[in-house]
């Protein structure tokens, strides 16, 4: 086995050593292709021929085996004469570079197979034509023509040259130029061509496959040149040529032999105001060298930095030339100006202030570059009435009272400008913005937005900046909106980091309205510093701190939150975010045994940073604490308790009956204490007898001897001012007895007692008991209401025949003398309490 694998090396180092010649391999083999080198995609066909007579194979079956790479190919075998033959045909050979080999092998047993020759096949494409071709000619010294030309897109997968031919038809010259390869430009010396002569220049392109050749470019070498940049010598104005420059020029030093007619020119100019360059050039065609250009339609009175290039007609245009300035004629001013006037409050009798701002519109032209401008009241021009004078855009000034405008006009050495009239407009208490915001827009411009409400007075806005940190007001600058805009992009330089006060003013025709003012950035970052904190106040289980401002030139940007980091020994971190305007925190539920650290955290839109830290404890409880916790406690309870008493006590009637209502006791009425005329009338009352449930609306007391000599019966009238007792009003005016009223020709009496003797005149013979109630209410409320019948009373006794008692109205205007005689006294509870007898006898 280790002879076999030396051997197959061996064959391998032979194959490769002389794979060049397809006949080396082995000296009775021989590999025989159509072509090496093929078209991709194309055929390829190859046969291996093998001797009969060579002295390895003979007496030997010999087998044959095509193989491409390491690919086994299938493949036809057929003997001739003395020799085998091996025929492979590969349809599409897509592979730019393969080996191709033939084995050969002594025994079918055997799996070794040795080398009998091969060749290499590399298959590519026609070079691609070349594109593009052009050619400049260069003028410095010294002369000469490059021409350049672009391979193509496409990779030939083969080695490819070029060749540059020339033809020179004026002279009947040719000349071919000879490109290395994988170069694709070639300088032709200034002996192969002619400056004003046209000449055909092509390229072409060639491989093992073919050739290709590119378009023939026709060139005429003057006007492929690219001239050096030219010099301009002057700028400089003709009289009375107003918005006119005259340029002279030439060419450079290397090429100021040559003359010819047709350059052309551009020229570009740039003013001081706009050294960015984005003028468009001037074109200027058929020029001819050391002859001056003009070029005008060009502002008045303005200084401009030229330049210039060239070429020959459609030749390359050179590099533009060294800046050299100029300034044309000066006239007077044209066009109005944008001003914005703000009256001071600083006002006398006679006089006002005002601070009056400007700058030019967009139809304003200074036309010189030394412009001044004047304020006047009045709007001929001349010194009289002139109140401001300046080379600035802005004046203060004084006007008198009742002035209502001025004239503002700009002045130069050529002349004046027409007037701009300035309304003197005062400030009016009139708000009709209700948001303002800034944002910026880029390092240069911010966009203001606005809100407004809706107001048919408003005539425009007034955008005004300033920078917060400097106090002059010159450096106000302004900006006009119309009344139908809501936001402006207001460009300038904004200097970053730095706070800018942004107002809005609405305009209306009789004044200007209240400002709306905010604090803008361009740029922001985080502040400079972070304010220390303090601590304000101190308590057992919270911590007050509080903090200056930052001063406005250190916040670097708008601060958003002020946020206070605080925790104790067992790391338990709080936040506690502030109010911007109170700058205070209050650190709540702390522990009295911790001891806390705390710093303070300022953020802006820019950026945050940390201020240094800080130790915390609260204080403990102690004696003087608690005494001024309890004393304020104990006060309030003392003043609460004198309160309630002086309270009770000047209530005291209300509150006795809230809490201790008063229930009527019919046995305790005060009617049985009723007086007469005087008090020996009065009769023991009779304690063990109850109280007729009976109401008692009226009670008349009559004598009936007095009464009948009085005569009629008028004896019998109940409702009679002399017979009625003021019993009867007390009763009557109770608001339970329907019927009654407070006055005696209203009441209505159903109880009445009657004498048949001088009531005076009586004998006692039994006490006499009275029930009078000064209640206004019923001594008993009775189930249901009910009428007083008529009753009729005859004496108990014999010793008392005439007398009679009756109760209600008389229906026949005097009592019945036919009544029953023998009614006891049950029959009538009312009277059964009321024992009526003579006082004086029982005295």
């Amino acid at each position: 086995m280790p002879s076999t694998w030396v051997s197959a090396i061996a064959v391998l180092l032979a194959f490769v050593n002389g794979v060049r010649n397809q006949h080396e391999a082995l000296p009775c083999t021989a590999v025989q292709t159509s072509s090496s080198v093929v078209a991709l995609g194309s055929p390829v066909t190859a046969t291996c021929v093998v001797r009969e007579d060579c002295p390895q194979f003979k007496g030997q079956a010999v087998g044959i085996q095509w193989r491409l790479g390491n690919r086994v190919l299938p493949s036809s075998r057929a003997a001739n004469g003395s020799s085998w033959v091996s025929t492979v045909v590969i349809p599409s050979f897509s592979d730019t570079r393969a080996y191709l080999t033939c084995h050969v092998r002594t025994s079918p047993a055997s799996y070794f197979w040795q080398v009998a020759g091969g060749v290499v096949i590399r298959a590519g494409n026609l070079p691609p034509v070349p594109q593009n071709l052009t050619c400049q000619t260069n003028l410095t010294t010294p002369n000469t023509l490059c021409c350049r030309w672009d391979p193509g897109q496409e990779e030939s997968q083969l080695l490819t040259k070029y060749t540059l031919h020339t033809v020179i038809r004026d002279l009947d010259e040719n000349h071919t130029y000879e490109v290395p390869a994988g170069v694709h430009h070639y300088t032709i010396p200034r002996t192969d061509f002619v400056l004003f002569s046209e000449m055909e220049i092509s390229v072409k392109a060639f491989n093992e496959l073919g050739e290709t050749f590119s378009e023939t470019n026709t060139v005429e070498p003057i006007r492929s040149a690219k001239f050096d940049p030219p010099k301009i010598l002057k700028v400089q104005t003709e009289p009375k040529r107003y918005g006119c420059l005259s340029l002279s020029w030439s060419l450079s030093a290397h090429q100021a032999w040559i003359a010819v007619t047709g350059l052309k020119l551009e020229v570009r100019l740039q003013t001081t105001e706009s050294s960015d360059g984005s003028e468009q050039p001037i074109p200027v065609t058929r020029v001819m060298p050391n002859r001056p250009v003009e070029v005008c339609r060009l502002l008045h009175g303005t200084e401009y930095r030229a330049q210039i290039k060239v070429r020959y007609q459609q030749s390359p245009w050179s590099e533009w030339s060294a800046g050299h300035s100029g300034v044309t004629l000066e006239r007077a001013p044209t066009g109005p100006l944008d001003s914005w006037m703000k009256v001071s409050g600083e006002q006398t009798q006679k006089h006002f202030s005002v601070h009056l701002f400007w700058k030019p519109s967009k139809q304003f032209r200074a036309n010189s570059k030394n412009v001044s401008y004047t304020v006047s009241v009045q709007r001929l021009p001349g010194d009289k009435g002139q109140v401001c004078s300046t080379p600035g855009h802005d004046c203060a000034f004084r006007l008198p009272k009742g002035a209502k405008k001025v004239f503002l006009r700009a002045v130069n050495a050529a002349g004046r400008s027409n007037p701009t009239e300035v309304p003197v407009l005062q400030r009016k208490a009139r708000s009709v913005l209700s948001d303002v915001m800034v944002r910026p827009y880029n390092d240069s411009s911010l966009l203001v937005r606005w809100t407004s409400l809706a107001s048919p007075g408003i005539t425009g806005y007034v955008v005004e900046r300033r920078p917060s940190l400097k106090e002059d007001p010159s450096l106000i600058l302004f900006d006009l909106a119309h009344r139908n805009q809501s936001s402006l992009l207001i460009t300038g330089t904004f200097e970053p980091y730095k706070p800018y006060e942004i107002s809005v003013y609405p305009k209306f025709k009789d004044g200007i309205g209240l400002p709306l003012t905010v604090t803008a950035y361009s740029r922001q970052k985080a502040p400079a510093m972070v304010p220390k904190i303090r601590v304000k106040e101190t308590w057992h289980s919270y911590i007050e701190l509080t903090w200056d401002e930052i001063p406005i030139g250190l916040r670097n940007g708008i601060v958003q939150s002020y946020k206070v980091f605080y925790w104790d020994t067992e790391e338990h971190i709080k936040v506690v975010t502030a109010d911007l305007e109170r700058r205070r925190v209050l650190l709540k539920d702390l522990n009295t045994v911790s001891l806390y650290k705390a710093f303070m955290m300022v953020s802006t839109y820019g950026g945050s940073l940390n201020g240094s830290m800080v130790n915390l404890k609260t204080e403990p409880m102690d004696a003087v604490a608690v005494v001024m916790i309890v004393i304020p406690c104990c006060v309030g309870l003392l003043l609460l308790i004198i309160i309630t008493v002086l309270t009770c006590f000047s209530h005291h009637k209300r509150l006795k009956v809230c809490f201790c209502p008063m229930i009527p006791d019919p046995a305790n009425s005060s009617i049985k204490r009723w007086t007469s005329d005087t008090n020996q009338d009065i009769p023991p009352v009779w304690e063990t007898q109850e109280p007729n449930p009976v109401y008692l609306s009226h009670l008349s007391l009559m004598d009936l001897s007095r009464k009948h000599n009085k005569g009629g019966d008028e004896t019998w009238s109940h409702n009679s001012t002399e017979a009625t007792s003021d019993l009867g009003e007390s009763i009557c005016s109770s608001p339970l007895t329907p019927g009654c009223s407070g006055t005696h020709s209203e009441s209505g009496s159903y109880a009445t007692v009657i004498f048949s003797s001088p009531y005076t005149s009586q004998q006692a013979k039994r006490p006499h008991a009275y029930l009078r109630s000064e209640s206004t209410q019923p001594l008993l409320e009775a189930e249901e209401p009910f009428t007083p019948k008529s009753y009729q009373n005859m004496p108990s006794d014999d010793r008392m025949p005439r007398e009679q008692f009756f109760f209600g109205q008389f229906q026949d205007g005097g009592p019945g003398e036919n009544a029953d005689s023998g009614t006891l006294w049950d029959d009538f509870p009312l009277l059964q309490t009321l024992a009526i007898n003579d006082a004086q006898t029982e005295i």
